[in-house]
């Protein structure tokens, strides 16, 4: 399937920020990469991929960052959390999907905010609450037995749970029941899971997080494979974007700064992105 593909990974609030400054910026600049054809949403990037596929204003959405976080439930991933991601790494290196469902087991067991409280900020987050026309993909992983799930239009899934599903973050938020299945972040399998855009021919990756490690591949490695055959170029927060995010990505006091630094970045990444996006 030749065409343009939007890549939109995961990073927390301020990653769903900084993305949107990101798109904002192109667009002020000449470059719509709300124009793709393809759109995939992992984590933080469903959210603003959901609302790019149907067509919002990226202005307006932009904007919304720039209020006050009111609705959102401030959260950490604490330490111990961070230290079964890494152990659960190392033991399942050369099996992703035992990792996964390892992880899995971490979020079942997990306390969290009740699932209905987390489902009202997911639904606070998208002004369009319909499957597009566009081809969106949105990601996900059971956390049972730690399949990767990808969404569409098709699956007879409502967005809000696909993308909430998405959202769910191990640890932090409670897994959300789709279909029966109780399901977690698509970031466990990969930051972004840019092979999903695999048969564009030009492809854009924004993407909050890059790194992976043992059974994760890396945001590069995924951009390398699909260079065999597409233009690609990967977007990743500056130092300037980093700082702004702080230490924690789920801290909701991040969300603008977070906006107005990928806004500043795309003037630095216009030209590599108009160079792949432009026919």
């Amino acid at each position: 399937m030749a065409g343009r593909a939007l890549v939109l990974g995961g990073g927390g609030i301020t990653g769903i920020a900084w993305e949107w400054g990101i798109l904002a910026g192109l667009a002020g600049a000449g470059v719509d990469l709300a124009a793709a054809d393809v759109v995939v949403g992992t984590s933080a990037g469903s959210v603003v991929g959901a609302q790019v596929a149907a067509g919002v204003a990226v202005a307006d959405r932009y904007a919304a960052q720039l209020e006050p976080a009111t609705g959102e439930i401030p959260a950490r991933l604490h330490w111990d959390a961070r230290l079964r991601w890494v152990l659960a790494a190392a033991r399942h290196a050369r099996d992703p999907q035992a990792y996964r469902a390892r992880i899995g087991r971490m979020a079942l067991a997990a306390k969290t905010v009740p699932g209905e409280d987390r489902r009202a900020v997911i639904e606070s987050r998208l002004p369009v609450r319909e499957w597009p026309e566009r081809r969106l993909l949105i990601t996900a992983v059971d956390a049972r037995t730690g399949e990767f799930v990808v969404y569409d239009r098709d699956s007879g899934v409502a967005l809000v749970d696909a993308v909430a599903a998405s959202c769910a973050v191990p640890g932090v938020w409670p897994p959300v029941t789709v279909d029966g299945r109780q399901m977690i972040d698509g970031g466990v399998r990969s930051a972004a899971n840019a092979d999903l855009a695999q048969g564009c021919d030009r492809v854009v990756v924004i993407a909050p997080l890059t790194a992976g490690g043992g059974p994760l591949p890396s945001v590069a490695t995924q951009a390398a494979a699909l260079r065999g055959s597409a233009q690609v170029v990967v977007l990743a927060p500056d130092q300037a974007a980093k700082q702004a995010f702080g230490r924690n990505l789920l801290d909701p006091a991040r969300r603008a700064p977070a906006a107005r630094a990928g806004r500043a970045q795309a003037a630095v990444v216009l030209d590599a992105v108009r160079a792949v996006w432009t026919p």
